[in-house]
């Protein structure tokens, strides 16, 4: 008991010595016509100069351009309160793109930071909490150039011990969070409802991605990139990503729980997106990435892509449940369209496995897919346990196409128009195991079930059709 009351007692000393430096009382109306970002950026300021502290935004709405982080900073969103990004007028705005001699190899983007509604670079020991919600409402999805135009809701660069936890975000613009170059990154029962790509994981390090909830319709909802955005190569590695649930149900409707299926396009004129992806900026790898207990519905399915020169390597996917799959249900491609400086070489895929994953109602067209390159194999793959559902309903003479190489192309499984496999297409890999793999088909499908090209020592164990033993034998 004296243990406990001692405790209580310096918990309640320290929180009585902890600062807080509520907005308001730095001018923040929260009338949400009132734009507050001046305000804002005064009690961050001074509570940096103190050496740090909390920032607290009680309920009410502000209407805000760039919000500057600083180092030791924690961003408090309490309930009721909504942070709203306001659109620019012709005399102010979010700050401006700064300068960054590499764009060429990314997307414009994924080149620049300032450009948003919250930012920090360079900076340490962040958090951003609280059950409240960031609005990008007057943020753009598309890559604007224009002057006092944001584009991102959260960007942070170069920065280290960063929190992110318990807000939701909406409508972000182009992305949600854009964090490059940033290690020991944790993102803890975020909710993400937003009309471009959810988290953008960018040449980052030590990154735990759980319980997270990401709505991207148009947009891929949770991707590791490693982009040419620093000046450098850098890869992205020693990555969580456990207990989430990805979608693409319409933009908003998730977060007010009707769960809508109106929209049928995203930009790229694909169906809609809403998935986890490894790439496309690739310029660095990927390396010791775990993947577990997360749900896809309503959108594309797994995609491990490397195609600008980056090694993927070392890779665990498990215990993945996906429903209403609008493309290959787990697509694997290493390609080369090196968007990268001039000399770099291929990049590799390897040691990859992928286990207990069930998939219903896939789309049938594009089956599954692992796909490198002549010259540049795919190998060391391992799938097991897994059941998918596909819809079927492709023919004998869809089973004799030959998909074109698409070497330097953007990877989408359509790339290669009707996969001539019903289950799985393998080309230019080594050592594949196929292990307890079950395929049912909802309409009968003429296509042969695996077609393999350039493939060598694919293993195939207890592998069914509709509940019926496939023989490999007779492949």
């Amino acid at each position: 008991m004296k243990q406990l009351i001692l405790f209580l007692l310096c918990l309640s000393i320290g929180t009585a010595q902890a600062k807080i430096y509520n907005v308001k009382d730095y001018g923040a109306k929260a009338d949400g016509t009132t734009i507050d970002t001046p305000a804002i950026n005064r009690a961050i300021e001074e509570a940096a100069s103190q050496g740090g502290g909390t920032v607290y935004f009680p309920a009410g709405e502000y209407a805000c351009y760039s919000i500057r982080l600083a180092s030791h900073i924690h961003l408090y969103i309490e309930q009721g309160a909504r942070i709203v990004g306001a659109f620019p007028s012709a005399t102010e705005g979010y700050d401006l793109a700064e300068p960054n001699e590499h764009t060429q190899f990314q997307d414009f983007g994924h080149s620049h930071w300032k450009n948003s509604l919250i930012w920090g670079i360079g900076l340490e020991d962040i958090t951003i909490s609280g059950p409240g919600l960031i609005y990008g409402k007057g943020l753009t999805r598309e890559e604007s150039r224009l002057p006092g135009v944001g584009n991102k809701a959260i960007s942070l660069k170069l920065c280290k011990n960063v929190t992110l936890k318990d807000f939701s975000l909406l409508h972000c613009g182009h992305f949600g969070l854009l964090a490059t170059g940033v290690d020991n990154l944790s993102i803890l029962n975020v909710k993400v409802d937003t009309n471009r790509d959810g988290f953008d994981i960018d040449c980052c390090k030590n990154v735990r991605i759980s319980h997270c909830t990401v709505n991207a319709p148009w947009d891929d909802a949770i991707v590791l990139k490693a982009s040419y955005g620093l000046g450098y190569f850098k890869d992205t590695e020693n990555v969580t990503i456990s207990d989430c649930f990805v979608s693409g149900y319409d933009r908003g409707s998730v977060l007010d729980c009707t769960w809508q299926r109106d929209e049928p396009q995203a930009p790229d004129h694909g169906f809609v997106t809403g998935r986890i992806k490894l790439g496309t900026e690739s310029s660095g790898g990927f390396k010791n990435i775990a993947i577990t207990n997360c749900i896809f519905e309503r959108c594309r399915g797994l995609a491990l892509e490397t195609v600008d020169g980056g090694k993927l390597e070392d890779i665990v996917i498990s215990n993945i449940t996906m429903r209403d799959i609008v493309n290959a249900p787990i697509f694997l491609r290493l390609g080369a369209r090196m968007r990268s400086p001039q000399g770099t070489p291929v990049g590799t895929m390897k040691r990859i496995l992928i286990s207990h994953v069930n998939v219903f109602n896939a789309d049938s067209r594009y089956s599954s897919i692992i796909s490198g390159i002549p010259g540049a194999l795919i190998e060391d793959v391992t799938l097991s346990d897994i059941h998918i559902y596909h819809q079927g309903g492709y023919t004998e003479a869809d089973g004799l196409l030959t998909p074109p190489e698409q070497e330097k192309v953007y990877p989408e499984p359509w790339m290669f128009g009707t996969i001539p496999a019903k289950g799985f297409y393998i080309r230019h890999a080594r050592n594949i195991t196929l292990d307890n793999v079950n395929f049912h088909y909802e309409k009968a499908d003429g296509r042969p079930l695996f077609v393999t090209e350039d493939a060598n020592d694919i293993r195939y164990r207890n592998i069914t059709v509709d509940g019926k033993e496939f023989n490999a034998a007779n492949l």
